[in-house]
């Protein structure tokens, strides 16, 4: 038995011509509010406001950013600046600490110095091949 599986569920349905139900509704809302503002305030009060409404409700229908709405965008912000925080370090200063730690003195380092011969050396077992026999270096 054959079931067909639905693709492109990620794509919204156009329901008003070109605008989805999300694009018509933030579209309207802000026609709206600005013909509201435009009849109750002032003139140039208005025209000011009205720009900045449609501004916003064409922001909000089409705007995204790396692939997703302004609306989300707008919601992960508002959500990041009134929920708490988790911090998972704490810091530690010096006068709170139980026992104080005792450092042991570093030992001082002999300078190692390698000879043209021992360098040789060493380079020469490093390019040899077969451990065993180390004279034998061809193949």
């Amino acid at each position: 038995m054959e079931y067909q599986v639905p693709q492109f569920i990620e794509v919204e349905d156009k329901i008003f011509g070109p605008l989805t139900w999300k694009q018509f509704v933030f579209i309207g809302g802000g026609i709206g509010l600005a013909v509201i503002i435009f009849l109750y305030l002032p003139f140039l009060i208005a025209v000011v406001l009205d720009v900045l409404v449609i501004a916003f409700s064409v922001a909000l229908a089409f705007y995204k950013i790396n692939n997703k709405s302004f609306v989300d965008i707008l919601g992960a912000g508002f959500a990041f600046y009134t929920k708490g925080r988790l911090y998972l370090w704490k810091r530690v200063d010096k006068e709170e600490t139980a026992v104080p730690v005792q450092m042991a003195p570093t030992p001082t380092r002999e300078k190692l110095s390698l000879s043209g011969n021992k360098l040789h050396d060493l380079a020469l077992s490093l390019d040899i091949q077969d451990r065993d026999n180390p004279a034998d270096t061809s193949e």
